[in-house]
């Protein structure tokens, strides 16, 4: 192996700025994330689920701005979305419909490969891809950006 790259194993948590901490931890509660703990020298709060992923909620957003890579016209550099595997597209959709979690789009497939996305929005605006594969999954079209 090359001395000059860096061996990257895992991602090890993501980032995703929030306004409101109570109301963004309800969201990701029904995604399965619990909270684990707040860090006392900053505005993050960790959450984990079942599955060992973390999320550091970092709730220091300004109050009712555009998510500005995603609700413009003009494209921004940027995170686009976080994109999770989950184990039934069926059972999530189900369960999104019991939180009154709305899909922003979905389910969509990206050609041959199986997969089945749907997107949802959390509070402030941040996309979720819920990723899995299309078996019981009814009402698939295909992706348009």
């Amino acid at each position: 192996m090359a001395t000059d790259t860096i061996v990257v194993e895992r991602v090890d948590h993501i980032g995703i700025r929030v306004r409101d901490l109570d109301r963004a931890l309800a969201f990701y509660r029904a995604l399965g994330f619990e909270l684990r703990h707040r860090v006392e020298f900053d505005d993050v709060a960790i959450i984990k689920n079942a599955g060992d992923i973390e999320i550091n909620l970092i709730f220091n957003a300004k109050h009712d701005e555009p998510n500005i890579l995603m609700d413009v016209p003009e494209k921004h550099a940027g995170y686009t979305h976080v994109a999770l595997r989950v184990d039934s597209i069926p059972r999530t959709i189900a369960a999104l419909k019991a939180n009154d979690i709305a899909i922003s789009q979905g389910p969509v497939q990206f050609g041959a490969d199986g997969g089945v996305s749907v997107f949802v929005r959390d509070p402030d605006r941040n996309v979720i891809e819920l990723r899995g594969t299309a078996e019981g999954v009814t009402g698939i079209t295909p992706y348009t950006p």
